[in-house]
């Protein structure tokens, strides 16, 4: 069933930053496809306040890290709203583990759930923005991805992976009218709960703004990224974390 309105897959929009886009999207007119990968309750009580703004919400429940699962959930979306017009990866495991004693069997989940999954969603979504002439993807990565961060080696690696699709991304499907960015996050205590509160403490103190992440500040950005006036905005990592990194 196709829908006239454009239609946004956010992967993990149960809860926290995927929750607060997928609402401020559909606030703005977009259908919402809701991913999770098992708190069905949650993207229930996010898919009511979608159908609220007059937006249609079609529910997916998989671990985006099964490829199989993802790559049905992606054609389950296309089938239903007739194409994806945006594609928010936002979903990701962060588990510790250093280089040389992470097994290659985490490893291999690591980047199959943080990096294989947004390949896999956008090798799926592009046909459909390519035939609109418009299309937008945007990626999700981290501080430590820039920076690097020991003891965390498969995620810092995986994250840094996805700018550079990224970039491909852009130069190949620019001029069809995709955009494709990522987005890098501060610290937001929703999303980083394993952060003991004297570390937040820290973190807050060190942070030139004054304070720490909000979901509405990512949803800023992504309405922006996903408007026209951002149409010119592509291939870009884009920070929004109150200036603690700065990049050249």
């Amino acid at each position: 069933m196709a829908s006239e309105k454009r239609t946004a897959l956010i992967t993990g929009s149960g809860r926290n930053m995927g929750r607060g886009m997928a609402l401020h999207l559909a606030e703005s007119g977009y259908n919402i496809v809701l991913n999770g990968s098992r708190n069905r309750d949650a993207c229930e009580e996010v898919a009511e306040k979608v159908r609220g703004f007059g937006s249609e919400a079609l529910i997916e429940m998989c671990d985006i890290g099964d490829r199989d699962k993802v790559i049905a959930m992606a054609k389950s979306a296309i089938d239903h709203f007739g194409s994806v017009d945006v594609l928010v990866n936002n979903a990701a495991i962060r588990p510790d583990g250093d280089f040389l004693t992470t097994s290659e069997e985490d490893w291999n989940k690591v980047y199959d759930t943080n990096f294989s999954s947004a390949f896999h969603l956008a090798r799926a979504c592009l046909p459909g923005m390519i035939a609109k002439k418009w299309g937008r993807i945007i990626h999700f990565t981290g501080m430590n991805a820039q920076q690097g961060h020991a003891g965390k080696a498969a995620v810092s690696t995986s994250k840094h992976a996805l700018w550079g699709m990224t970039k491909t991304l852009s130069k190949e499907f620019g001029r069809q009218g995709v955009t494709t960015n990522i987005i890098s996050p501060g610290t937001f205590p929703d999303v980083d709960a394993d952060v003991s509160d004297a570390r937040f403490q820290g973190l807050l103190k060190a942070n030139p703004s004054g304070r720490l992440g909000t979901a509405d500040d990512i949803a800023a950005m992504v309405d922006l990224l996903v408007s026209e006036n951002g149409g010119f905005i592509n291939g870009q990592m884009l920070q929004v974390n109150g200036g603690v990194v700065n990049q050249f």
